[in-house]
């Protein structure tokens, strides 16, 4: 079977060149939305069941968002039921907001640590990050994770900047057994 990025690409460049400029945030918010619902492996077995037919699935899909769907989020809705393709729904979401930041002049941050960055402690890391990658406006997701003992991990698209202490331990234990 084929990668599912690679699936996902061509639907991801099709929504995002038919989309206006004003309406790339809405459509980000709701891909996102119907993402976290499509990860869930009951509605995705659901959704490969036969005895479903495409109309059924994209009626139950456009059920679960919060607000009323628009005329071309259903018809994108029943077009990924008709060609069997809801799995591929959050990798889709994934890349339309990547076009979607790279056309703004952003990126997403995910910002790892052991303990809540919030309020001023998370605009300083922003504003020194944003030096770091030349400018760009970040996004930040904020993502608690104990097991980093301290410190925090910051990865912006493909670049991972390690700072945990969890990290440093990693590197102390690597030298001492060289």
């Amino acid at each position: 079977m084929a990668d599912i990025a690679t699936i996902a690409r061509p639907y991801a460049e099709a929504l995002f060149a038919s989309a206006k400029p004003a309406d790339l945030t809405p459509w980000a918010k709701q891909l996102d939305e119907l993402a976290r619902y499509l990860e869930n492996e009951e509605l995705l077995t659901l959704a490969n069941n036969p005895k479903l037919g495409a109309d059924d699935l994209a009626k139950l899909v456009e059920g679960l968002l919060k607000s009323k769907p628009d005329q071309s989020v259903r018809g994108f809705i029943k077009l990924l039921a008709n060609n069997h393709r809801l799995a591929v729904l959050p990798e889709i979401a994934k890349q339309f907001t990547a076009m979607k930041n790279k056309s703004e002049g952003a990126a997403e941050a995910i910002i790892t640590s052991a303990f809540p960055v919030e309020g001023a402690a998370l605009n300083d890391l922003l504003a020194a990050l944003k030096k770091r990658f030349g400018g760009k406006e970040l996004r930040p997701t904020v993502v608690i994770n104990p097991d980093l003992i301290g410190g925090i991990r910051v990865q912006v698209g493909d670049e991972v900047l390690d700072g945990s202490v969890k990290a440093q331990l990693g590197q102390m234990h690597d030298r001492l057994i060289a």
